[in-house]
């Protein structure tokens, strides 16, 4: 039996991972992290590399080392210049954030401790908890849920109908999506009004200029975070925390929530692409889908209609609670409590029920709007080590 076991090998899992090994003094040989892909933060690599994003989001201080001044030393010690950082919150360019990733699983040996699988049931124990999956019985005095909502990319009604006719229509969040794999040549529609649908909107159309509408069902929203940043330490968190019904915490990360906004650089990208005829933007939303006998794609607009040869979802994930079957199994099972969302009712330290701890979009109730992001998973280690402790 080993002390940790980590579900999750993407930004989360390995940043905790670091944590416990770091800074709260877990030995090796007794952390797992279970994930299903070839390499721990597979799936975020390949998230972020669909988009075509050139930087992050996120700030220079976020990232899945320990220090924060990290990320910093690392591109001096590899001569990467301030071309790298980028604006007033110096967000890192998403090669040198990928690199510097790489070398801290690497320093730490996480690839040795990854358990190449998938979650199948979890099981309370006499000593702690089991885990059921594809590679065996997996125990641990205590378990870490470091899933995500990257599995449940958001499929709205008329897409997965059109989907199910055949027709040529992508998820940017699907498993296996690559924008390589798109045909060439053919004029596509881009749907959503994020971030990610403006990166991958402008990426296509560098490729194929001219051949890209982007639908977006609002004016662009602008702004430096999907959250605003006193959320991203006490200025704001204070209050929530002192907060004690949860219904009012759910509404306070609903209301700190800016759904489909994007940075002033993207939004400038947006409109040059625009003004040079690169890219076609328009504010419309998708009422119904049409395949035609020749394989293109009729979209059934609130205004005009538009052909398409292809279209591709942005349009984010499902936000109901992440893990599935054998997650909901294990809170009927045990009874683990819930808010009225549905989603985890965790202490301080983000313990579900002893030995049971969760991080990301589980933990937001205690983490706030931004438990999903990078920050959250830094201030998830915050609480980890007093866990640790314990």
């Amino acid at each position: 039996m080993i002390d940790w076991l980590i579900i999750g090998g993407g930004i989360h899992g390995v940043h905790l991972a670091c944590v416990l090994l770091g800074k709260a003094g877990v030995a090796p040989e007794r952390l797992r992290i279970l994930d299903p892909h070839e390499r721990l933060l597979a799936r975020w690599e390949t998230c972020t590399a669909a988009t075509g994003m050139a930087f992050l989001r996120s700030t220079a201080v976020h990232h899945v080392a320990l220090d924060p001044h990290d990320l910093w030393n690392y591109a001096r010690r590899h001569g990467v210049g301030e071309h790298a950082f980028l604006g007033r919150y110096q967000r890192p360019a998403l090669d040198l954030f990928c690199d510097h990733a790489r070398a801290q699983i690497t320093a730490f040996g996480l690839d040795r401790l990854h358990v190449r699988g998938r979650a199948g049931a979890l099981q309370r124990t006499a000593t702690g908890w089991a885990v059921e999956s594809d590679q065996g019985r997996l125990e641990a005095r205590r378990i870490l849920l470091a899933i995500s909502v990257s599995e449940q990319p958001r499929w709205p009604a008329w897409a997965a109908t059109l989907r199910a006719a055949g027709g040529p229509v992508w998820h940017l969040y699907e498993a296996g999506f690559q924008r390589e794999c798109l045909p060439q040549a053919v004029s596509l529609a881009v749907i959503g009004g994020g971030i990610s649908a403006a990166q991958v909107a402008l990426a296509l159309a560098r490729d194929t200029p001219g051949r890209v509408t982007l639908l977006m069902r609002h004016p662009l929203r602008i702004a430096d975070f999907d959250s605003p940043p006193g959320w991203l330490g006490p200025k704001e968190l204070r209050g929530f925390l002192a907060e004690p019904n949860l219904e009012r915490r759910r509404a306070m990360i609903a209301g700190a929530r800016q759904p489909g906004s994007v940075p002033d650089d993207v939004a400038r990208a947006l409109r040059r692409a625009e003004q040079e005829g690169v890219l076609q933007v328009r504010r419309d939303q998708v009422q119904n889908a049409r395949l035609r006998a020749d394989g293109a794609v009729d979209l059934e607009l609130a205004g005009d209609g538009l052909q398409a040869d292809g279209v591709l979802l942005a349009t984010g994930f499902e936000q109901h609670r992440p893990g599935g079957a054998w997650l909901d199994a294990a809170i009927a099972t045990y009874a683990l409590p819930l808010a009225p969302c549905g989603y985890p009712r965790v202490d301080r330290t983000l313990r579900w029920a002893p030995g049971l701890y969760v991080t990301g979009a589980l933990a937001e109730l205690e983490l706030g709007p931004a438990a999903r992001n990078i920050a959250g998973a830094r201030h998830a280690g915050e609480r980890l080590v007093t866990a640790a402790a314990l």
